[in-house]
Parts: C-alpha cells; structure tokens; sequence
C-alpha cells in the first residue's frame, strides 16, 4: 500500500475550478496533517452497473470543486461488498444501493437497521453513524402502536437523518422488467407496490402459455450464498425467498398476510399466538416441526447469525402451546412486528442448521461462512443446481400448498447490459429480471417487437453514497452536507439513470406516500454554499485550492489500497 502523491495537474484544475465556481481561495499554508488526504470513492465497474460507476463518475467531479483529491475505484460487486463489510476501517466512501423487499413496505427495517448503533458493528449500519437520539426515536416507533404516534416518530427520524446526511440520497430508481408475453400469461405476473413485476408472488403464479414451462431469468451481478441466515445481497435474496418459507409474505398490496402461519392473532400488544399450517415438510421430506420454528427464531439471538439479530432482538420468549400453536411474547410492543420479523425470518430445519452451526463455536467465523451442499427449505421451489459465476436452477415443489405453475426457474448472470438484452430478443431469456442499461432502448425493443412487455416501476429502494463516518474527514456532518450540496443529483438522475427514477432524500422510498416525511431539506447543486458552509465550519484552503481541515485538527490516515 503506498500514499499517492499529489499530481499537480489536478491541483491546478481544481484551483481553476474553485475560482470559475466564484468562490475566494484562501491563500493558507498548510501545516502537516491539514490537508485532506485524497480520498477514494469505490463503484461498481462500469459494464456490471453503469448506472452506479457514472453517478460515482459525476460525483467525483462534483467534490473536486471543494478542492478535494478524488479518485474513483471499481470492483467487482462481490469483491465490493466483502471490502465494505468486512474492512470497516480501511474505506472512505462507497456507492451502494438498499433494493427493495417486501418487507421494506415498512420502514422499520431500513430505520433500525442501517442508522441504530446497535448494528454498527457487525450489521447494516457498516458506516458507523452513531447519534443516541436518533435510537431513542427509531425504537420508540417500533413500540409505538398508535398509527398517528408512530408516523410522528418515523418523519422525526428522516429528519434526523436528512439533517445529519449520512449518505447522500441519489434516486428512488424505476424498476425496469420485461418479459415475453408469448411465454407467459400476463395476467398472472403481478405488479408489487413499490417491487415491480419480479417478486415472489410472480415466481410463485406465473403461468405459461405453452411447451416453454421454465423461467429463465438473467442477474447482472454472480450469486454469492444460498444461504438462509445471510443477507448476501440482493440477487441472493431472489433465491431465497423462494426456496425458504416465512410465517408471514408481504402481499402486492404492501400488507402482511398469513403463510406458513395459517393464522395469527394478537391477544395483548406484546403477546401474539401463531398456528402452523398443517402438513408441511422440509425438501429431505421430514416435517416441518414447531420446534424448527422456534429454532428459527432464537438462533440469530447467538452472535453467529448478525445479520438477522436485530429483528429477533425483541422476542423475550417463544413457547410450544401445541404441535401446531407457538406464543411469541415481546419484550416491548412492535408495531412493525408482522412485517420486519415475522416476514423477514426465513423457516430452516433444525436437524440441518443446528449441527452447521455448533462446529463455528470457538471459531472466529460466523453463519455467513457456511454454505449447504443442496440447500433445504420449505417453500415453493426445491434446490437443483448452481454453477457459480453462471446459473441457479430452482424445480417447482408440487408438494407446497402454493406449488408453483412452472417446472424450473432458471437464473442466469449475465453481467453485460446488452447480452442480457440479446437473450431476450433470441429467447435465451424470457424474464428480463435486472436490467442497468437505457430504458429507452428497451422500450424500443417493445415497440418492435410485440412479444416483449415493459413494466417500469418506482422502487422501494435506494441508490445513495455512503460515508464512512469511522474516518475523517466523514466523521464531520457539515462536511457531509457539503459534499450533498455538490453532487449534482439531478444530473445523475439524467444521465445515469436516464431520468428513470425521483430524487431521493430519505430511507423511506417516496413509492411509500404514507411515511415518507414532506419538506425534507434537497441540498440542491451549489458549490459557492458549500464551500461557505465549510468555512463557517472553519475549514481553509491551501494556495493550490486544496481544502484543509480546520485550524485545530489535523488527521494521518492514508488511502487504503
């Protein structure tokens, strides 16, 4: 690893550019340690997600008019995220996108779980952003079972966190799918409020039209785990939501409803009583048990399953009433309970998981590590096959209450924009799944060819950049702010993302009309108010307009390469 020395061709150009911007440089020598280092901003390469290199792209030069030292940096997306998630100390900042699940129609998960200090750690707030206030509002909309009291809460939170700008919100994307009408009945692919067409009530319903009975399905980015107590990213999730069971499913209307809990029912705020639907069995035919129930719900309460911990962390206790009844008791009552822990912890057998996860103990190595040979679920699609880096194949399992109307679903990674599209002209591909590339050249290909429908929908999700608040200069909120106020999202909205998707400025995806908060600040494009909210905030600039921290601070670290 070496420290990259200052090229000044660029010092140059980023004095011109603060001088064009209209803003004074001051003319202060620096002393050592003062000036910020250069600072690396990591994407996605540009042919695996060209929408999220050019919005890196265009940011960049949007925080080199601060007189910052940028450079940009790709890797593959599975490299990508080991890097961030695993070396939570040697990054500066990173794009990153949160996709929209089922269970994000609530937004417990995406406030609790990427900004609590609770999952700091080891969880999803793998930037670090710790503010005691914030986890005193966000737990308390949890415990709030009053609808209006509860809405109050979570606009307070998106306030909280529009203020302290720990990422900068880009877009809430439009979703774009196609699939070929001629293969499946369009009446049985279902559009999910804020998921768009490819959900699990589409993979579970789809009907075919002819001879053609698999789905065959392309991903832009390889599958990384089949693994039910990982959340591994999104393309995994796919899977297994498919070959795993949940009590609950988000229906496409946004609300729970009852799955492989037949019934539910609510006898006090914190006590809610489950029966298990009759006759089910796990893919080696043993039954489904309540006792793999509740093996399911306790194991992430150990510290080798971090990723699902927080949404058990409320469970004070589980008991057996019969074969088929359990009684969740809660430590606090949970407004979002249904949605962000009954929907979102995948059922596994307790004969297979508990033996995996007994050989980690004494071992530094958590459930993430582990993989099965042949995955073993309870859902509506049976393991077949995967071929890493190439495909996943899934068999329908006519013996699930909800068998599925296909025989196989086939998922393909197809990292290339245009290959993708040339499988769906030549039929390679018949459920266009994740698609990155110019929708106007996918509505073309609609218009010329009939077989083809388009769906685009606003997402759930997000795309943002996220700081590493571990690190300075990132650990300061008015230097967050300003590197909102130049990063032209607009213009990334344009040209990365072709105009198809709305400004976002929250967690909770505006696709949420509901609980998304009005009047948050949009830290529109402008550098001279930056660069002045830097100033107030006691930052200078060297003679060659390099930005240097405040008087009093000076900081060490090096580019992590």
């Amino acid at each position: 690893m070496q420290k990259r020395s200052v090229v000044h061709g660029l010092a140059f150009l980023a004095l011109g550019a603060l001088i064009a911007a209209g803003a004074p440089v001051a003319p202060t020598q620096a002393q050592p340690g003062r000036q910020v280092r250069e600072l690396v901003l990591v994407t996605w390469p540009q042919a695996q997600d060209p929408q999220q290199y050019e919005a890196a792209r265009i940011a960049a030069e949007g925080m080199r008019r601060l007189g910052l030292r940028v450079t940009v940096r790709t890797m593959p997306w599975e490299q990508l995220a080991d890097y961030i998630w695993y070396s939570r100390q040697k990054w500066d900042m990173t794009t990153w996108q949160m996709v929209g699940r089922p269970e994000r129609s609530d937004p417990d998960e995406l406030l609790v779980n990427l900004f609590s200090s609770s999952t700091a750690k080891d969880g999803y707030n793998f930037i670090g952003f710790i503010d005691p206030k914030y986890d005193e509002i966000a737990q308390g909309q949890r415990e709030a079972t009053d609808l209006t009291t509860r809405k109050k809460l979570i606009v307070q939170a998106q306030e909280i966190i529009a203020g302290a700008q720990p990422y900068t919100f880009l877009v809430n994307p439009k979703s774009i799918y196609a699939f070929n009408n001629q293969v499946w009945d369009p009446a049985t692919i279902v559009e999910q409020k804020g998921i768009g067409i490819k959900n699990f009530w589409t993979f579970d319903g789809a009907a075919p039209k002819g001879a053609q009975k698999d789905m065959v399905l392309n991903a832009q980015d390889p599958v990384q785990a089949i693994n039910p107590l990982y959340i591994s990213g999104k393309v995994d999730s796919w899977i297994t939501e498919l070959i795993w069971d949940r009590l609950v499913r988000i229906g496409p209307d946004g609300l729970p409803r009852p799955w492989a809990a037949g019934a539910y029912k609510w006898l006090t705020p914190t006590t809610i009583d489950v029966t298990l639907r009759p006759g089910m069995r796990w893919h080696d035919g043993t039954p489904v048990t309540a006792d793999d129930v509740i093996f399911s719900f306790t194991a992430p309460k150990g510290g080798k399953v971090p990723m699902y911990r927080p949404f058990v962390a409320n469970i004070a206790d589980i008991k057996k009433l019969s074969a088929t009844t359990l009684r969740f008791t809660l430590a606090k009552p949970s407004a979002a309970f249904l949605t962000s822990t009954l929907g979102k912890i995948n059922l596994v057998p307790q004969h297979v998981w508990a033996p995996m996860l007994q050989s980690l103990e004494g071992k530094k190595e958590n459930a993430e590590s582990l993989q099965e040979k042949a995955p073993i679920g309870s859902g509506p699609f049976k393991f077949a096959g995967w071929t890493r880096g190439q495909e996943v194949v899934l068999e329908a399992n006519p013996e699930h209450w909800a068998a599925p109307k296909m025989r196989r679903w086939i998922l393909r990674t197809v990292s290339n924009v245009e290959a993708a599209l040339g499988g769906l002209r030549n039929g390679e591909i018949n459920f266009l799944s994740d698609y990155l590339g110019d929708p106007a050249v996918l509505a073309r290909l609609s218009s010329q060819d009939p077989r083809i429908t388009v769906i685009a929908s606003t997402d759930i999700g997000m795309q943002f950049i996220a700081y590493n608040e571990r690190r300075p200069p990132f650990n300061d909120a008015d230097f967050r702010r300003a590197l909102s106020m130049v990063i032209d999202r607009n213009m990334i909205r344009l040209v990365a993302y072709k105009g198809y998707g709305v400004l976002a400025d929250s967690p909770v995806s505006q696709a949420l009309e509901f609980w998304h908060a009005p009047n948050l600040p949009q830290y529109a494009y402008n550098v001279a108010a930056a660069r002045d909210l830097l100033k107030k905030a006691g930052y200078e600039w060297d003679p060659q307009g390099h930005l240097l921290y405040p008087a009093s601070q000076t900081e060490t670290l090096e580019v992590a390469r």
